[in-house]
């Protein structure tokens, strides 16, 4: 299954990911490390076109392990998913695979977010409240079923509210 984790900077992501990727037996593949990985830093700029080549890279990867262990859950991190078109690839490699796939949407409050941003030592230089505020003024509407999971609330409801939604059998 290919779980693509949706939502504006700072609205627990990565944080919710890794929790169900433990709870799962599943993994974490995240923009940003992969970004980390294969651009020295003199050569990381933060592009919409070297955020589509680092998921492209993501795919191939979610595509290898999906071959290996087609139960495995493969927790797509790292990219807010604020565009159709970026929705709708991955939902194709997905779709390629014969894999499930579910979107989890999360959000928090404005505060919230503002205050995770300010927490140092993230991966992605430009994460900030304005890369934020930018996100959010330009994030296209999901259309695809989804499932909205509201991170302000503590972390063991977050879980709840997304392990149903990972079964098989939902929609």
């Amino acid at each position: 299954m290919i779980i693509l984790m949706a939502g504006l900077p700072g609205c627990g992501k990565t944080t919710l990911a890794r929790a169900l990727a433990a709870r799962t037996g599943g993994i974490v593949l995240n923009k940003d490390e992969v970004r980390a990985v294969l651009f020295p830093p003199g050569e990381i700029e933060f592009s919409t076109a070297q955020d589509d080549f680092c998921m492209k890279v993501l795919l191939e990867v979610a595509e290898y392990l999906a071959g290996k262990d087609p139960t495995r859950k493969i927790f797509l991190d790292g990219r807010p998913f604020s565009r159709r078109y970026q929705l709708e690839e991955a939902i194709r490699v997905a779709e390629a695979l014969r894999q499930p796939w579910r979107i989890l949407n999360c959000h928090c409050s404005e505060a919230t977010a503002k205050e995770r941003l300010q927490q140092p030592d993230h991966l992605a230089a430009n994460r900030d409240f304005q890369l934020y505020l930018k996100v959010r003024d330009t994030f296209e509407p999901i259309d695809h079923p989804h499932i909205s999971i509201d991170t302000d609330r503590p972390l063991a409801d977050s879980i709840d509210r997304a392990l149903p939604a990972l079964e098989d059998q939902f929609r």
